[in-house]
């Protein structure tokens, strides 16, 4: 497995300071790189890589060491720079390496290292052992502990598993070689949502290590084993799969009235050079929070301010090479608030499917009165194709715990005016079930709203399937109209 070691400083990295930290091990170590630069490898001298650097990353966004190392994570005041190290721990020195390393970069740069415990500055001298030892027959991702014909095992503990530029080095790896990447961690670990968002594509699993039950299945349940080099369910001898006990204790575990808003928006914009992406996230993050959103980054930790300007430039330059672009927004710390969007071009345009995620405290009340106007706007001003608006009980810190959770309840859905007027406008007034849609916008081509309940009624799930499967009865397969 390995270990993971994050310097947090206040002063960047310049060249020498990452030398003499890569000096941990003394003269004899050597050093490579990888991706065009942006990893540093501290090598036996046999060539065995034995810690791996990234690129320092300048933070400019409060709250993320806490988001994602803990409430105690102790850091510099935004801006820092944030350099993480991943050590090997199938030998001896490697974990001690990385620690030395970062220990050496904090005590220069004015910082704080996570774990705390990982610190110091002294040079750890390899043992002949480590220093003869063969080194690994096959390149592997410094992500990736396990490599097999069928997955990429990624061993994590940290107490949240974060969608960092290292795992989505290791899903793109998977991805590219037709393998599972299979994240383990132990029982207290959780995901951010854009990990849990990435895990979702079978056969991608997250292999929670439990020490009453083996392993299982974070996100389902079902108890797994290792198998033929990847982590596979445990099957009854009726074929059925097993669920673990941990998944869902008894009694189960209560977020104590914590809830989460969440809303799923597609939008579509004509391919224009004065086009500027990230207006309907921002209408909504505004509407629903009196605040714009906090940053943004293709990873985490979130590193920039939020701007649309920037995000557009991106997605512009990713669209010229038919590459898809997917990042991630944060909220301010007082108001815990995630989402993920993923940016492509298609014969309809630039499309924006977003996925926006609000927490609230039992004290706090989801803005609910707010969903209409927003749904208004949305569909007026910032192209929408559609949202669904759903209510649930879950963590106000939005991260997800390897345990049961209860779905997510309808509370509305919103019909954009092109797509309404696609299907019929009569047609979309009248699903069966006695469903009356509010008319948003122009009169003459306006978008639709359809209020499915307050956000407690499991039914709720059902009526706004007979709502899809009506609206869908309308378009011919490739969603034109009949």
């Amino acid at each position: 497995m390995t270990k993971d070691v994050i310097a947090l400083t206040a002063k960047m990295p310049d060249i020498n300071t990452l030398l003499a930290g890569l000096f941990a091990g003394g003269p004899d170590l050597g050093v490579n790189s990888l991706a065009e630069g942006a990893v540093v490898q501290l090598c036996a001298p046999n060539g065995r890589p034995l810690v791996s650097v990234e690129a320092p990353l300048l933070i400019q966004v409060p709250g993320e060491a806490q988001r994602l190392l803990g409430a105690d994570a102790g850091a510099p005041g935004v801006p820092y720079w944030w350099t993480e190290a991943r050590a090997s721990t199938a030998v001896e020195e490697g974990g001690r390496l990385a620690g030395s390393f970062a220990g050496r970069l904090a005590a220069v740069l004015g910082g704080t290292v996570w774990p705390p415990d990982a610190a110091h500055t002294d040079v750890v001298p390899l043992t002949p052992e480590t220093a003869t030892a063969t080194p690994a027959p096959e390149a592997i991702p410094p992500a990736v502990d396990v490599l097999t014909d069928k997955a990429a095992v990624v061993i994590q503990d940290r107490p949240v598993v974060a969608m960092t530029s290292w795992l989505a080095d290791a899903l793109r790896t998977a991805s590219a070689s037709d393998r599972a990447l299979q994240i383990v961690t132990p029982p207290p670990t959780s995901l951010t949502l854009p990990t849990r968002n990435a895990l979702r594509g079978h056969p991608n699993r997250w292999v929670v290590q439990d020490p009453d039950c083996g392993y299982y299945d974070g996100l389902s349940g079902v108890q797994l084993h290792w198998q033929e080099g990847h982590f596979t369910p445990v099957e009854s001898a009726e074929g059925a799969a097993r669920i673990a006990k941990a998944f869902t204790p008894e009694p189960p575990p209560s977020p104590l009235g914590e809830r989460q808003l969440l809303l799923s928006l597609h939008t579509t914009h004509p391919a224009d050079e004065h086009l500027l992406l990230g207006g309907a996230l921002e209408a909504a993050w505004q509407a629903l929070t009196g605040t714009p959103p906090a940053g943004w980054s293709t990873a985490e930790p979130i590193a920039l301010p939020w701007s649309r300007r920037q995000l557009t430039e991106l997605a512009r330059t990713r669209a010229q090479k038919n590459i898809p672009t997917w990042l991630t927004t944060i909220g301010t710390p007082d108001r815990p608030a995630i989402a993920t969007t993923r940016i492509t071009h298609t014969s309809a345009g630039i499309e924006e499917h977003i996925t926006l995620t609000l927490g609230y405290a039992p004290d706090e009340a989801p803005p609910l009165d707010a969903i209409t106007p927003l749904a208004e706007t949305l569909a007026t001003d910032h192209g929408l194709a559609s949202m669904l608006t759903s209510l649930r009980t879950a963590r106000r810190d939005l991260t997800i715990p390897p345990q049961f959770q209860a779905p997510p309840i309808p509370l509305s859905f919103t019909l954009g005016s092109d797509a309404v007027n696609a299907i019929g406008l009569t047609h979309a007034q009248h699903p069966q079930g006695g469903l009356r849609p509010a008319q948003l916008g122009p009169t003459a081509r306006p978008a639709l709203h359809y209020s499915l309940g307050g956000g407690t009624d499991p039914n709720s799930f059902a009526t706004f399937q007979q709502l899809a499967g009506h609206l869908k009865a309308a378009s011919g397969p490739d969603g034109s109209p009949r």
